[in-house]
């Protein structure tokens, strides 16, 4: 391999030189000539030199890249697949989500209607307890109250016909009334 090339490069380096001389110009060489040649040479040299060191390595270089974009195109397609795959599910799930949104819905209503005749039923119960616990505060106070309208009334009574047989009962006639107790006792002592 290193042969063929060195073959190669030489063949290139003379090219120049039999493509510009003319039939004239073949015996003589011309300033020009040698500049033109010199500048040729130069140029395939430095070039054949790059291209013979730089072969490998960029030829390494280009394949990496080119696994590079292919493995960043096989990523894109992956994740695009991905995504699509994402999109999908999520389109999927906001079905669902819609009657799951009205099946939520629905059963917070029906849990409302439960709670609030629960609320009713246990404000019922409670009316009923206050009714029937004023009631009883009510028979309470109105038996106390009855009580104390009775000892009033017989103080009342008892200070009317204090009163009145104040009134009707003199000094004489109380002390023929305790003689007649006397003798009522006396008899009945007696027997």
């Amino acid at each position: 391999m290193m042969r063929k090339n060195r073959k190669i490069l030489v063949i290139l380096l003379f090219l120049p030189l039999l493509i510009c001389m003319s039939a004239a110009e073949r015996g003589r060489l011309s300033k020009t000539t040698f500049d033109f040649l010199g500048k040729t040479i130069n140029f395939i040299v430095l070039f054949g030199a790059l291209a013979y060191f730089l072969f490998k390595p960029i030829q390494n270089f280009l394949r990496k890249r080119a696994d590079d974009i292919e493995h960043t195109l096989k990523e894109a397609e992956d994740s695009r697949e991905e995504a699509e795959k994402k999109l999908k599910e999520t389109k999927a799930r906001l079905a669902g989500l819609k009657t799951e949104t009205e099946k939520v819905r629905e059963e917070a209503e029906v849990e409302g209607r439960s709670q609030q005749e629960k609320i009713i039923q246990l404000a019922q119960q409670e009316a009923e307890r206050i009714k029937s616990f004023a009631r009883q505060e009510i028979e309470t106070l109105s038996q106390a109250e009855i009580q104390h309208l009775r000892e009033y009334t017989a103080e009342l009574a008892a200070a009317m016909a204090e009163e009145m047989i104040k009134k009707k009962l003199s000094l004489k006639k109380q002390s023929q009334l305790i003689d007649q107790s006397i003798e009522r006792l006396d008899r009945l002592y007696e027997k």
